[in-house]
């Protein structure tokens, strides 16, 4: 399924899954107001999911005296693509990632701590799968993705408030009315629904973005190198990261294992770095 699809379909389960809430939270007028609103989640998811998953992390661009900058601008041209916004996330957890609309409204984030922690040849790697990433094409999907996850958590913190105060105890007339097992289903399904959208971004896209990378590049050893580097400082320092952006970084950012790894958004690092060494 191309990413075209992939998009539609998400904007389409969006929608459907704010029109069911609605209907079931608020009866008839909570429908209109789900179908406004998802309306207008579709077209700020389009247009706008970028700046939002930026300002999320209190990212601040950065220009061309910067050393990231120069970087990204030496692989861009290496990758015949057009120049990205270039961005520093002030966190210590080493961590980057790419989001944009397509190509020529990309952006490349990534953390203090990911460039104190790599050195020149390994941080090239990531930079350079994150522009695989803005050549595939995969950021729109990853930036809506995330938009429309973060938008799930939202309603389900908003019912849980609701609960807490009461707002949504029912009415035994009222039959627009929401009703305490729908208020319940909501607060218990839409994180799962978060996680499971995420999983829903294949996490075959993260071997092909670590190919193209390599190749960008001009070899996969910088980008494996850094692979063993960021797996094992995520798990000791992890990022105070959006759980609904998880997919769109280069690497996990949460240390879960056990039953948490199921929800995994990114094939295991170990893998990952097998596939690379295949690299000839």
């Amino acid at each position: 399924m191309g990413n075209a699809a992939k998009t539609a379909l998400l904007l389409g389960a969006l929608s459907g899954l704010l029109l069911v809430i609605g209907q079931l939270l608020g009866g008839q007028t909570g429908l209109v107001f789900a179908f406004v609103f998802a309306v207008i989640m579709n077209f700020s998811s389009y247009w706008f999911s970028d700046k939002i998953v930026l300002r999320m992390y209190a990212a601040r661009e950065v220009g061309p005296d910067h050393r990231l900058h120069q970087m990204v601008q030496r692989l861009a041209s290496q990758a015949h693509l057009p120049m990205p916004r270039v961005y520093v996330i002030p966190d210590a957890s080493p961590n980057a990632f790419a989001t944009g609309r397509n190509p020529e409204h990309a952006a490349v984030a990534a953390t203090e701590g990911i460039l104190q922690v790599l050195d020149e040849r390994e941080l090239e790697g990531v930079i350079a799968h994150e522009l695989a990433h803005v050549r595939h094409r995969d950021i729109l999907i990853s930036s809506v993705a995330a938009t429309i996850a973060a938008t799930i958590m939202m309603i389900a913190n908003m019912a849980r408030f609701a609960a807490f105060f009461g707002g949504y105890g029912g009415r035994d007339n009222d039959r627009e009315g929401a009703n305490p097992l729908a208020l319940l289903a909501t607060i218990i399904v839409a994180p799962i629904a978060a996680m499971l959208i995420q999983m829903a971004i294949s996490r075959s896209r993260e071997f092909a973005a670590d190919a193209g990378g390599a190749r960008i590049a001009g070899s996969p050893y910088g980008l494996a190198d850094a692979l063993r580097k960021l797996d094992y400082a995520a798990k000791r320092l992890p990022l105070d990261a959006n759980p609904a952006t998880a997919h769109m970084f280069i690497v996990h950012p949460f240390s879960g294992g056990g039953v948490l790894s199921l929800f995994r958004t990114h094939p295991s690092t170990e893998a990952r770095i097998q596939a690379l060494l295949q690299i000839r």
